[in-house]
This record gives structure tokens, C-alpha cells and sequence, in this order.
């Protein structure tokens, strides 16, 4: 065995026994069984870390007979050449591995893991829309530092061009606290819902077929931004004025930040970000209350101390917000078998009205509400804060007391799924 076989072959041996080393979740972390994944989710992960696990394997075993047999007399640089993917391929596998580990290892954090389970149920919840055969995406959430929330859809890809067997939700630290959290969370499983049905792309197009009739400069600023515009559409659907809110809180910058549009920026300029979420809530459940939320975002940042350019490209893309927001709810792209965008969610289920009159009547039962739909929940409980019935301590607290109760209800299924297998 010559000096680069030997190196070699310590290599490719080194990295099999690396690999080795890396246990499934279910021996490695502890948590208790409320703050677990969702069932099939967890199941959907191990099943992929071990699938390229043992196919890294599987290679490196082979290189390894190739390097004893045939490749013993192959030049040292294609021998090398062979372990260098090997070992790309190997820092793939940790790389995956270690995305997955930042998701479950939270769950051990006291506290913190069972919010999370109950983060999952209420972003599941938020993904069911009415479309017949939906299919079922698993997601979950973690936590990070810093400002913004983020999804890796599911089938997006991971170190390796892998697809992802799930939706993995990160959610930042500072959100918390309140039904805020809720507007950051349901606006990530947007996107999720758009790529299931497809609509940035339907949307892109429809929005070039109405440019092409009307010559009006905001369209094609609407186009780069439909995908983040979806998302907020998605919130505002499942959330009503808690998403706008919730959003309000996320974009309240110093004023060069809300006013500023960053080319290649996929998001809309803040100031006009918070007026597109607004008309959305009035145009899918009419209130005075959304007109009132503009005046008042108006007031907090006043767009006429700008300078006379910025201030009227402002107005005139503030003008096309209304044809914007029709296009948007009315689009019917095939995925959704004939309905229109605004049909996704029950017609007046977010009502402002009929929110605060289910908040009352639940009459901060917990029993009760755990068995409602989160997203209905924390829809009342923040439409009940804006009103001053709830005070943002006691809607912490609640909200808190709610997501341990999902997390434990979501365990318990857990716990009944084996066993309805095995009666069937």
C-alpha cells in the first residue's frame, strides 16, 4: 500500500466512522413528550437523515474497495479526486444533520420546547384552507435571533440538493409575545401556501396581462413584490387585523427605513406594505377599523415631509394599491379549482364584529378555546387587544396557556395514533 492509498484509505475509514456517530433523534434528545415534533413530521425527518446516511455509506465502502482493488494503480490525483466528493457529499450529510438538530434541540429548552409544539399546531392549522384534497404539509418551528421570520418550504433544498420533508418555520425571539407571534408565523406558512398552489407565478402573469392593457407605473413594482404581498394576503385572511398589527409592530422603523425601497428587495417599501395589508382586511371583511388603521399609520409616519420626488412616487403607487388588492383576491389560478384567491378562507370568518363576539362568549374559558382553531383564537384574542377588551399582559398569558394546551392535546394524539394502527 503506497503513502496516498494509505492516507487515503484513513480518510474515506475516518469519515465512515464519523458517520456512525450520528444518532437518530430518538436516542439523542430529551424533551418532554408535549414539546415532541408532530408525529409524522419527526418521522419524515429521521427517515431522510438515515436514507442519506446510509446511502454516504454505501459509497464510502465502496470507494474503499475501489481504492484495495482496481484503483490501486489509478493515478493519485483521480484516487483523490474520488474522496474529495466523497467527503463533500459527507459535509452534506452533517450539514442536513445539523439544520435538523437547531429545529429539535430547542425542544429541550424548559418552556420554550412546548410553545414550539404548539407553534406547529397552530401552523399546520394555518396552512388548511378550503380546497378540496389539500394535501397535508407538515411543518415546524424553531427559534432564532434577529428581526426577521423565514421558511424553508418543504421539497426546497438542503445542503446537497436535497429536498426537505418538511416546512421548517423559524420564527424570531423577540415575537414571542402576544398575538404578534401569530402574525409572523402565519405569514411564513404563506409562502408554503403559495408555492403549494402555485400563485406567485399565476399572479406574476396575470399582473403582466393587466400592465400590458393599463401603462400605470405601479404594476411592475407589484410584480417583484407578489410573493411577499401573497404572504401578508395569506395572514390577513387566516388573522384578520391581528396580522396587520402584528405587522405593523415588525416594519415600525426609523423613518428612512420605512419610506426606502432597496432594488432586488423582494419585500414592498414598509410604508406601503402596512396600507396593502390594511386594504386587504377591508376588501376580504369590511370595518371602519381598517381605514382607521391606515389614518393612524399615516399619522406615525407622514409621508408629506418627504422630498417632493420620493413623496409623489409614494402617492402614485399608493394609488394602485386598490387595483392590486382586486387582481389579488379575485385571481383564480387552476390550482384552485375555480375558486378565487379570497374563497381560501371562511366568507366573514375573521369579521371584527363576530371575533370580539366569540372572545366574549368564551369568556376566557381555556377548556374552551383550546378546542377551537388556533388561528379563530388568536384572531379573537387579537382583535380583542386592539379594542382594549384584553390587556397585552393578559393576552400573553393566555396565549401562552393556549399554545401549552395544543401541545399537549398534539401529544395525546400521538400517543392514540399507534394504537389506532394496530386496531385497524
Amino acid at each position: 500500500m503506497d503513502d496516498a492509498t494509505r492516507l487515503l484509505d484513513n480518510e474515506a475509514r475516518g469519515l465512515a466512522v464519523r458517520l456512525d456517530q450520528v444518532r437518530p433523534f430518538a436516542l439523542t434528545e430529551t424533551m418532554v413528550l408535549a414539546a415532541a415534533l408532530p408525529y409524522d413530521a419527526h418521522l419524515l425527518i429521521e427517515r431522510f437523515l438515515v436514507a442519506h446516511r446510509r446511502r454516504l455509506r454505501t459509497r464510502v465502502r465502496g470507494y474503499l474497495r475501489w481504492l484495495h482493488g482496481e484503483g490501486d494503480g489509478a493515478d493519485p490525483a483521480e484516487r483523490q479526486r474520488r474522496f474529495v466528493a466523497i467527503r463533500m457529499a459527507f459535509n452534506d450529510v452533517l450539514g442536513q444533520f445539523d439544520i435538523f438538530t437547531e429545529v429539535v434541540t430547542q425542544r429541550s429548552e424548559h418552556g420554550t420546547g412546548v410553545r414550539l409544539s404548539g407553534m406547529d399546531v397552530l401552523a399546520r392549522d394555518a396552512l388548511r384552507v378550503r380546497v378540496p384534497g389539500q394535501t397535508d404539509i407538515p411543518a415546524v418551528c424553531y427559534l432564532a435571533r434577529g428581526p426577521g421570520a423565514a421558511i424553508r418550504r418543504v421539497h426546497t433544498r438542503l445542503p446537497g440538493a436535497a429536498p426537505s420533508p418538511v416546512a421548517l418555520i423559524r420564527v424570531p425571539r423577540e415575537r414571542m409575545v402576544g398575538s404578534g407571534l401569530a402574525s409572523s408565523l402565519v405569514h411564513e406558512v404563506g409562502h408554503q401556501g403559495a408555492a403549494q398552489f402555485g400563485l406567485v407565478a399565476s399572479l406574476r402573469e396575470e399582473i403582466a396581462r393587466r400592465h400590458r392593457n393599463d401603462p400605470a407605473e405601479h404594476w411592475p413594482v407589484w410584480w417583484d413584490w407578489i410573493g411577499e404581498i401573497v404572504a401578508d394576503c395569506w395572514s390577513v385572511g387566516t388573522l384578520g387585523l391581528t396580522a396587520t398589527t402584528g405587522l405593523l409592530a415588525v416594519v415600525s422603523l426609523p423613518s428612512l427605513f420605512v419610506f426606502r425601497s432597496t432594488p432586488g428587495d423582494p419585500h414592498p417599501t414598509p410604508y406601503l406594505r402596512v396600507l396593502l395589508s390594511a386594504s386587504i382586511g377591508e376588501a376580504l371583511y369590511p370595518h371602519p377599523q381598517w381605514a382607521a388603521m391606515r389614518a393612524t399609520w399615516k399619522r406615525l409616519y407622514p409621508a408629506d415631509r418627504l422630498p417632493a420626488p420620493e413623496r409623489d412616487a409614494l402617492e402614485r403607487q399608493e394609488e394602485g394599491i386598490e387595483p392590486l388588492v382586486d387582481l389579488l383576491l379575485e385571481h383564480r389560478p387552476p390550482a384552485l379549482r375555480g375558486r378565487a384567491l379570497r374563497q381560501l378562507w371562511p366568507e366573514g370568518g375573521r369579521q371584527p364584529d363576530r371575533l370580539l363576539e366569540l372572545y366574549r362568549r368564551w369568556n376566557g374559558d381555556v377548556g374552551v378555546m383550546a378546542r377551537q382553531r388556533p388561528s379563530l383564537v388568536f384572531a379573537a384574542v387579537g382583535q380583542a387587544r386592539s379594542t382594549g377588551v384584553i390587556t397585552p399582559e393578559a393576552e400573553s398569558a393566555l396565549l401562552s396557556t393556549l399554545l401549552q394546551a395544543w401541545a399537549v392535546r398534539g401529544s395525546l394524539d400521538v400517543i392514540r395514533r399507534p394504537a389506532t394502527r394496530r386496531a385497524s
